[in-house]
């Protein structure tokens, strides 16, 4: 009875695991979630005012499929000064989320018969989107000794005769691994010199440590921005993921090719999200810079953690709000009765023992690991580290 396609893909991880522990904290059961990537601070009330005026005024109608040229010319401005892009309105779409930008990047470009490139670990949409295009991904190890990196000479190697695109993410989600300028431009020019189309999901480009310059793919030429889907969003960096509001930049064909797909899949965006992401842009920056901030000590506060656990090791990262430890060396061992072989044994383990909801590798491309949010209060960390550390030395 069911479509073939929906044979093909799976339900979310992290929405799933999301689900089982809000389904144990209804039912008394003190979990703790690491699981989904969601800001816990406060829309900005430069946000939150702009939507409440958007509903007073009665700016509740429909409005373009494209979204209002007003927010679109406010995301053109940001991409012009934050990134050196220049695109025009028509260039640019916005979207019920950056995944849903990204879904329809997909249904515009690819066809039954093609491959696109998609580095290991990956967001757990990517692959599935490429599936529900009809296509397929061909899984690339971005691999940790590299910082979970994608190296040139890989990338080179998996292009094929079918090979017609790219999912670039960086910050990159599940591991906080971050490209810097040259990196960037050994990966624009195999995608130009071989005819590939680059989605750059950018959704965390706020989120940087360290000192960190964000540099988007696009704007290393007229050669590759030609060839680049950037894809961005308000969800992470101005913690409106419940808006749901997205958008893409790129060459005009495209973006008239995705607008075309949203148009029959869901139009625009909510017209009061749109009035609160313009305001966002135009006066959100230094709630972006203090969240990050947080992050930064966040972050600091978890490896530093992970680090005291005997078994457990982990790459720091160098953006968004995920650690990626590797978990290998606990496999073989028992854990509250349950024998540990890969990093979905570990998840269950330490959700049955220790009440902690983790995300295993595999829905990223990895056994070896486990997905840890920090998205969450550093005293949800403490204790979280501290459930997992006693669950892991019985």
């Amino acid at each position: 009875m069911l479509a073939e396609r929906i044979g093909r893909i799976e339900l979310s991880p992290t929405f799933r695991i999301n689900a089982i522990a809000r389904r144990m904290r209804a039912e008394g059961i003190d979990v703790l979630d690491f699981s989904v990537g969601e800001p816990d601070f406060p829309t900005p009330p430069s946000a939150k005012e702009a939507g409440k005026r958007a509903i007073d005024a009665d700016f509740t109608r429909y409005t373009a499929n494209e979204g209002t040229l007003t927010l679109r010319q406010a995301i053109a401005r940001k991409l012009r000064e934050d990134n050196g892009l220049d695109y025009a309105p028509e260039q640019i779409l916005v979207s019920p989320g950056a995944k849903a930008s990204l879904y329809f990047a997909a249904m515009a470009l690819f066809s039954p018969g093609d491959e696109v490139i998609v580095p290991s670990p990956y967001w757990v949409s990517y692959p599935e989107q490429v599936r529900l295009a009809g296509a397929e991904p061909v899984v690339v190890a971005a691999p940790e000794s590299n910082g979970f990196k994608l190296v040139p000479e890989d990338l080179e190697r998996a292009i094929g005769p079918r090979t017609k695109g790219l999912f670039l993410n960086y910050p990159c989600n599940p591991t906080g691994a971050c490209y810097d300028r040259d990196e960037l431009a050994a990966i624009a020019r195999i995608a130009v010199a071989r005819g590939l189309v680059v989605i750059a999901d950018e959704i965390y480009e706020k989120l940087l440590y360290d000192g960190r310059a964000f540099t988007s793919i696009a704007a290393l030429g007229a050669g590759i921005a030609e060839r680049t889907i950037v894809v961005n969003g308000m969800s992470k960096a101005f913690a409106m993921t419940g808006w749901r509001l997205g958008y893409a930049a790129g060459p005009k064909a495209i973006i008239d090719a995705m607008a075309a797909v949203q148009s029959h899949a869901t139009s625009h965006p909510a017209s009061i999200a749109q009035a609160a992401g313009e305001a966002a842009l135009a006066e959100a920056r230094e709630d972006v810079r203090a969240m990050a901030k947080a992050f930064a000590a966040r972050r600091d506060r978890i490896v530093a953690a992970l680090a005291a656990i005997p078994g457990v090791s982990c790459v720091p990262p160098a953006g968004a709000f995920y650690v990626f430890p590797n978990v290998s060396r606990l496999f073989g061992r028992s854990i509250g009765g349950r024998a540990v072989a890969c990093g979905q044994d570990l998840a269950e383990a330490l959700l049955e023992t220790a009440r902690v909801a983790v995300v295993p590798g595999e829905a990223f491309g990895s056994r070896d690991h486990i997905r840890i949010s920090y998205s969450c209060s550093r005293e949800t960390i403490d204790e979280g580290m501290k459930r997992i550390a006693e669950a892991l030395s019985g």
